[in-house]
Parts: structure tokens; C-alpha cells; sequence
């Protein structure tokens, strides 16, 4: 009787998907027509781009007639709102910080121009899916400079007298290049690129379990099907240390497999294997760097929600969702000075992430709504952050940059490091950091020299817990007294000591420096514990029925969420997040509508070329 149970799903679940991929639905799709326009030339005038970036709310700055609201600026919010946009809707954006962008936004200090969340993308080839959505939300206007074939390299112990490995681009040349640096090791990598192949085919299954009824998606998760049918899903219960443990006995190929966890945020013993899978496909084509730096993507996405009417407003921090008589999401409350100003519009959307929309912004008999407390239940915050932003004298060629990332990490297993780190008092871990990627963003973009000649800029990043900061959260940034900044120069000088190992030339040519905080985190883009990729990346978060339980829709009608707490972390899981919020709002399969775009712009740029 079993099997042939398991025969009617899978033939239920390949109706559902047959519907699916014919993309029926209601109004216009933002992928009708190609959007693209030869690119122009870099925008450097700072009123310019301070009229697009710096736009601050006020009530006659709100367009009339709105089709929906989007809370938050970062990626997930600006694509959705674009998507909209090119739907014909007239969106309003409300970023809480003076900068719109998000994660996207870039800040100056002394004549040096930093990212503060941007620092690689993978899958930006062109012709990728995910290039063609691109394209459409900037109209062709955003370029990508591809980084060098070795875009990341990993330092086992102290840079100079560690062992430093390579990570290739290209889909044959990644595994190649670990089986020439591991002689002898070739069946565990081959292993290993089949592992992670098997699991990237199954990655489909995050958009089709959110976007299908939630009853089937119910249905399946708890049925036993999917596990038999998808290496995804039969992988996303192991742990990535579990995974690779298995592999190998040498204890460096182990930690050069597992080495970008820091992308996802989450140690191998804790992480899923699926999802590292993700991560490690992603950038098997290499990787790409905004040109003109990561401010371009909010540049170039904020003109097509105010061409079809809409707006996109900074300094608009929402205190509230409201929601109607009938318990229905009907307007944002923004505050503005002692004022609050309410906004009303059919549609909300949430990119402030699960916490923060559910726990912070909706009214309390909405979050006791059985549905939000199971996804807060779910939930758990990811790790915080700790960066470091350094303006440099001189230029990459004098200082001896690269645009090649680097992973230090003190040791060669890197759970027992990172988990003794976390672990430790904030005192022992200021001077005892086991991880830290380097990446020098004036490097990657080969317009830096144009724009700021004879300066170069480095970017750190660790984690660091939100606890060993947490008594100074309700003080004023920027005065949070000597004993913060005490403990923020411990963190900044152990850092640079590792770095100038790396980069021996800066050492004397710094003109600015700074480091970053969880709370700074909290500051400026509002992550509820200073989390760089919003909720923990889990095995837990990786199962199928918690990725079928966090939708779109919620269970407050007209309130939608879009970005990385809806799918996954970083640029690329917020705009799929974006997708997955733009189908649902438009009742379109946008997944489908791209793949039909993509197939007749290549018929056309083919053409072109002939």
C-alpha cells in the first residue's frame, strides 16, 4: 500500500509543477518585454546620485494611489518593489536609515568610498538566469567586472608561514584545481563535486515548496517522498562537518571543502550540507563585483519604481503595520520627527526580516496569530558580525593588492576553532580571532582608479557575538563611551596584525580605519542582533517543512515578506526572495516568465552577433 502512496505524490507533485511551469496568471508580468538599454556612462556627480541614494521622507513625498508598500530598501525590498514596478504598480519604499540600499549601500569617510555588505556575487555570467532578472530591474544599466579565476584563496595559520589554497573558477577547473594542490586525494574530491551537484539540482525545491498550496506542501514534507526523491533534501539533515569528515582523513583538504561557510554564516558541525552545496555552486562560474562598487545595484534599481510612479524614501523609519477591522494589512505607520504619518495601501511588503516584522511592527493580536508564532519558533538569530574598513595611501599596484578574497583561518579545523571563539569571553576572543576574510573592494573594480586615484580600500570581516556588545545597545552610536571603543580597538589591532602578514606594505599607509560592530549592525540596517544574514542557517532552517512554512503570504492578509528571511542569505537568496514575493503578490509564476524572457533574448542577442 506504501508504494503505491508514494506513487501518488510523486505524480501529484508532477501535476502541481506541470502548473506551475504555464506561469498562469492575474495582470502584466514584469518580464513581458526586454527592458534592457545600452549601458551609460558611471554617474560620479554626487548630487546626482545623492537625488536618487539620499531622497528623505516627508508626506508630500508620497505618491497618491498606491498599489503596495514595501518596508526596507535592501535587495529583497528594491527588487520587489521593481518587480511591481514593471508590473505597472505604484510602490512606495520606506528605509529607516538616511542611505537607501541596504546591505547594497555604500558610506564615504575621508575621501574613501567603503561597501558595507557586497563583496562577491556569484552566478552573474552572462546569460544566467539570474543575470537576465538583473538586467530587467536596471534596464542593462548595472555592469559586473569578473573577478580573477582565483577569486578566493584560503590561509591555513598565520599568512607567510601557513599554507594558502587556491579555489578556481569554472565547473571542472574548481575540483581540478583541489585534486593538483591535494595529490593523492582525487577520489575524495570527485566525491565530494558529485555531493555537491547532486544536492544543486535540488535547490528548485526551495521556490516550488514555497510557491505551491500550502496544504500539498504540508502533504509532501510529511509523507516521506521527498527525501527519496531529492539528494537536496536527503542531504539538508547532514551536517556539512559530518559530510566531509567522511570524506577525507587530511585535515586540511577538510577545512579547504568547508572553508566558505562564513558566506551563510553558520560552523560546519551546525551548518547543512544542502546548504553549503548552494554556496559552493554558486560560485563554480567564478565570481563578479558590481562595477562602480556595490551603491550601483540601488542606483540603477531605485529610477524604475519611481519611473511608474512610485517613490523610494529614506529617514522613514515604519513603527507599525496597521491592519484594518477585519485584521487585513492596510497601511504602515512612519515616524517623522515627534509625528506619526500614516500611509495607507492594499498591499504591504516586509524586507525587515521575520523578527523585526512580526515581533517589532505588527500589533500583538496579530502575533499571537497560531501561524507567525510557529515561524518564530522556527526562527533563530544568525550570528553577528565584526568589520573592519580601511582606507588606504596609495594604489593596488603600490600597496600590493588583490582582488582575490582571502579566508585566514588560525588552524585547520575549523569548528574547534570558531567554536571555541564563540564560546570565549569577549575579553579572550578581542585577541584570539580564528577567522577573518580579507577583501580589498578598490581591486575588484576596474572603474576605483578612475574615481578615487592613488587611494585603495580594504574590507575585514569576522563573526562576533551580539552578547559581547549587548550592555552598550540602547546607547547613542557614535557615544557609547571608552569602554566600547577600548573593546573595538582590541578586535581592530588583532585584526590587523593578521593582516598586515598578508599585505606587508599597508602598514604604514593607512589614512582611515574603522571596525563595525553587531550593534552597528543594529544601527543601520536594523538586523535585530547585529546578524549579517538574518535568521540562522541551520540544519533545522534547511529541513523541507520549515522551508514549505516560511511563505510569502502570511497569515495577516495583504502582508507579504520578500528577501533573505523568506528564502536565504545574501544578495542572491534576497532577490529570490523577491521573486518568490512577486509571484505570490502578482499570482504570476515569475520564475516561468523569465525562463521564456531569457530564451527570446538569447534568439535575439544570437542574431545580433551573426
Amino acid at each position: 500500500m506504501w508504494p503505491y502512496a508514494l506513487l501518488f505524490l510523486a505524480l501529484l507533485l508532477l501535476l502541481l509543477l506541470a502548473r506551475l511551469l504555464r506561469g498562469a496568471g492575474g495582470g502584466p508580468s514584469p518580464f513581458a518585454a526586454d527592458a534592457r538599454r545600452p549601458p551609460a556612462p558611471l554617474v560620479t556627480d554626487k548630487a546626482a546620485r545623492r537625488a536618487v541614494l539620499k531622497t528623505v521622507f516627508s508626506a508630500d513625498k508620497v505618491p497618491e494611489g498606491l498599489d503596495a508598500i514595501v518596508v526596507g530598501s535592501g535587495i529583497g525590498g528594491l527588487a520587489a518593489a521593481a518587480l511591481l514596478a514593471k508590473a505597472g504598480k505604484r510602490v512606495l519604499v520606506l528605509e529607516q536609515h538616511g542611505k537607501l540600499g541596504g546591505c547594497c549601500h555604500t558610506f564615504s569617510e575621508k575621501g574613501f568610498e567603503f561597501d558595507t555588505g557586497i563583496h562577491y556575487v556569484g552566478q552573474m555570467q552572462e546569460g544566467s538566469t539570474i543575470r537576465v532578472v538583473v538586467d530587467q530591474l536596471t534596464e542593462g544599466q548595472l555592469e559586473w567586472a569578473r573577478l580573477p579565476a582565483v577569486y578566493d584563496a584560503v590561509v591555513l595559520g598565520e599568512p607567510g608561514r601557513g599554507r594558502t589554497y587556491r579555489i578556481y573558477s569554472g565547473k571542472e577547473e574548481y575540483f581540478q584545481g583541489l585534486k593538483e594542490q591535494f595529490p593523492g586525494q582525487g577520489a575524495a574530491i570527485e566525491e565530494f563535486q558529485w555531493l555537491v551537484k547532486s544536492a544543486g539540482r535540488g535547490t528548485v525545491l526551495v521556490g516550488v515548496l514555497k510557491m505551491i498550496p500550502r496544504a500539498l506542501a504540508t502533504l509532501l514534507c510529511r509523507s516521506g517522498l521527498l527525501p527519496r526523491l531529492s539528494p537536496f533534501c536527503r542531504l539538508a539533515s547532514r551536517s556539512l562537518k559530518e559530510v566531509v569528515d567522511g570524506l577525507t582523513a587530511d585535515r586540511e583538504l577538510r577545512a579547504v571543502f568547508s572553508y566558505i561557510f562564513p558566506t551563510y554564516g553558520v560552523v560546519p558541525s551546525k551548518a547543512s550540507f544542502s546548504m553549503h552545496s548552494i554556496l559552493v555552486n554558486h560560485f563554480l562560474h567564478g565570481a563578479w563585483y558590481p562595477k562602480g562598487g556595490a551603491g550601483e545595484i540601488a542606483f540603477h534599481t531605485i529610477p524604475v519604481i519611481r519611473k511608474a510612479g512610485g517613490n523610494v524614501l529614506g529617514k522613514a523609519p515604519v513603527q507599525r503595520i496597521l491592519l484594518d477591522s477585519q485584521g487585513k494589512a492596510c497601511g504602515v505607520s512612519v515616524k517623522k520627527g515627534q509625528d506619526l504619518v500614516n500611509i495607507f495601501a492594499p498591499v504591504i511588503i516586509s524586507d525587515a526580516g521575520i523578527f523585526n516584522t512580526y515581533e517589532r511592527l505588527l500589533p500583538a493580536e496579530a502575533r499571537a496569530l497560531p501561524e507567525i508564532q510557529s515561524q518564530l519558533r522556527m526562527a533563530t538569530h544568525g550570528e553577528g558580525g565584526f568589520t573592519v574598513f580601511v582606507g588606504l595611501n596609495g594604489s593596488r599596484e603600490e600597496l600590493g593588492l588583490e582582488a582575490t578574497n582571502y579566508f585566514i583561518y588560525a588552524g585547520d579545523d575549523l569548528d574547534e576553532i570558531m567554536n571555541r571563539y564563540l564560546a570565549s569571553s569577549r575579553e579572550e576572543a578581542a585577541k584570539n580571532i580564528p577567522l577573518l576574510f580579507v577583501t580589498c573592494p578598490s581591486a575588484k573594480d576596474p572603474t576605483w582608479e578612475t574615481r578615487h586615484p592613488g587611494k585603495s580600500t580594504l574590507a575585514i570581516v569576522t563573526f562576533a557575538k551580539y552578547e559581547w556588545f549587548e550592555e552598550w545597545k540602547d546607547k547613542q552610536v557614535n557615544k557609547r563611551g571608552d569602554d566600547y571603543e577600548e573593546l573595538k580597538k582590541t578586535f581592530v589591532d588583532t585584526i590587523m596584525q593578521a593582516v598586515f602578514k598578508l599585505y606587508p606594505r599597508i602598514e604604514d599607509r593607512i589614512e582611515y580605519i574603522s571596525g563595525g560592530t553587531p550593534l552597528t549592525n543594529q544601527h543601520y540596517i536594523a538586523s535585530p542582533r547585529g546578524e549579517i544574514y538574518g535568521i540562522d542557517h541551520s540544519i533545522a532552517r534547511l529541513q523541507a517543512e520549515a522551508i514549505a512554512t516560511v511563505r510569502a503570504q502570511t497569515a495577516v492578509p495583504n502582508l507579504y515578506l520578500t528577501g533573505q528571511d523568506l528564502c536565504l542569505g545574501g544578495f542572491m537568496g534576497a532577490l529570490q526572495g523577491a521573486l518568490i514575493c512577486g509571484s505570490a503578490v502578482l499570482k504570476h509564476n515569475l520564475y516561468v516568465d523569465v525562463a521564456r524572457l531569457k530564451k527570446r533574448t538569447q534568439a535575439t542577442d544570437s542574431k545580433k552577433r551573426e
